[in-house]
């Protein structure tokens, strides 16, 4: 039999949003998605489906005991997930990462919401904190104007921001696989197909060096006069990169090593870009790291410099789009409510945190915390040994509010664990024990909040 309870409100059907409303039906909630999407559009998006991504197509390393990103998947699986079982249904093959085939898996995340008989999604925009309610605003770094002069004048939050970037998306068969190939770095993968999950361009240093003119004498987008907002360094344009020194890129998204040329085996590249499969058809292929605030017409005149890109077409250019974020330390408590606004609760990337999987753990967080309210029966914050409580507990009170700016997941939020050596021979140790203890303390904290698993 259903529970019938109060409806819980939740603006924003992206990665935060979606998960939350997952969470939250599954405890017999009544959720309401309120998505302003396709009938208000935004610079990123491109459909109206729930889940779109806009950025990348990866969650980033799957390693859930070696690799705190990997954990917070891992967490995410045993807490019934939504994103998580959906990115398992249509990934591809990226090495160690986990990346997906980005269209289906939002039209299965649209499809899977909208089937939930707890679920309903009302298509229009919300432009005011409502006063009554149970709400959660998960509206990410593309809020609206409106919504974000309301959120500004009830927070002053107005001048956190930070500029983010998309890289370019291009045709597989405009590639040159004479000069490019395919190969995992160090052929990492257990089957063949993960082992030549990125294609790879290499570049000489005499290309390299003339890659780097071209890229600092680009025209670029130029910030809007009054905008001081900085970057986020998990997602900084290229352009930005090579202004910070000409190797900074040879040492960063195209570093040569872990790689062999099979055209030129003997002959070492000084640089290699990688391209990563953007669907599952493998028709689309991203530029990995290339996020980037050049001109279109820059974009692809300095783009097909790159060995074996001379005549690539894009599906998708770059660009670079204004974030807006919270800071929460100072205005969010540990239920993830807005203090002077409680019955409004923050989810995902606008709460502070970086990230796809990030913002839907948030999500999760939200909703479970949500639902236990409607349900009078509230939700413990996850211990902070854990990767949904250590990014939680840094946003709603443990970082400083006066250096606050997006987080990815790290184990530097996380609390050492006794006993162990320090130094980078301990490394490898040392984050075992922390996700050993973590998945202790996350099925724990499962068990203590009784999700009702649909």
């Amino acid at each position: 039999m259903r529970i019938m309870t109060e409806t819980l409100h939740i603006v924003g059907g992206g990665m935060a949003g979606s998960e939350a409303a997952w969470q939250a039906a599954h405890l017999g909630i009544d959720v309401v998605i309120h998505e302003m999407r396709p009938k208000v559009e935004t610079f990123a998006h491109k459909t109206g489906n729930l889940g779109e991504m806009v950025c990348s197509n990866s969650f980033r390393s799957d390693d859930d005991e070696q690799n705190a990103v990997g954990l917070l998947h891992w967490e995410m699986r045993a807490g019934n997930g939504l994103i998580m079982s959906t990115a398992d249904q249509h990934r591809l093959p990226a090495g160690g990462a986990l990346a997906v085939d980005r269209d289906p898996f939002a039209e299965t995340v649209t499809a899977r919401l909208n089937a939930h008989p707890n679920i309903s999604v009302s298509y229009e925009e919300v432009s005011e904190l409502p006063d009554s309610g149970h709400w959660i605003f998960a509206t990410g770094p593309l809020t609206s104007s409106a919504l974000g002069a309301a959120i500004a004048a009830e927070t002053g939050a107005d001048a956190l921001a930070f500029f983010d970037a998309i890289a370019p998306i291009l045709y597989f068969d405009s590639i040159d696989m004479t000069r490019a190939w395919m190969q995992s770095r160090y052929d990492k993968g257990e089957t063949e197909e993960e082992r030549t999950a990125y294609l790879n361009c290499p570049m000489d240093r005499d290309q390299y060096e003339a890659f780097i003119d071209a890229l600092l004498a680009a025209d670029k987008t130029e910030f809007h006069d009054g905008e001081t907002a900085g970057y986020f360094d998990g997602c900084l344009p290229i352009e930005v990169m090579a202004e910070r020194g000409r190797e900074t890129l040879r040492f960063g998204p195209m570093k040569p090593v872990g790689l062999t040329n099979p055209h030129q085996p003997d002959v070492k590249a000084y640089a290699v870009v990688q391209l990563r499969r953007d669907n599952a058809l493998g028709t689309l292929y991203n530029i990995v790291g290339f996020q980037t605030k050049m001109k279109y017409g820059a974009q692809t005149e300095v783009l097909r410099m790159i060995p074996g890109l001379q005549k690539a077409r894009f599906a998708r250019l770059g660009g670079i789009h204004r974030n807006t974020f919270l800071n929460s330390p100072t205005l969010l408590d540990d239920q993830m409510r807005l203090k002077s606004h409680p019955n409004v609760r923050f989810a995902g990337q606008i709460t502070g945190v970086e990230g796809y999987v990030e913002s839907a753990a948030m999500g999760l967080l939200a909703g479970r915390m949500a639902a236990g309210e409607i349900l009078g029966q509230p939700v413990d914050v996850p211990p902070n040994t854990t990767a949904t409580g250590a990014l939680v507990t840094h946003i709603t009170g443990g970082a400083a509010a006066k250096t606050f700016q997006p987080m990815n997941v790290n184990f530097g939020l996380f609390p050492p664990v006794e006993g162990l050596k320090g130094g980078r021979k301990g490394r490898k140790d040392r984050y075992k024990a922390y996700t050993d203890r973590a998945k202790i303390d996350w099925t724990t904290w499962l068990s203590q909040t009784a999700l009702d698993a649909g």
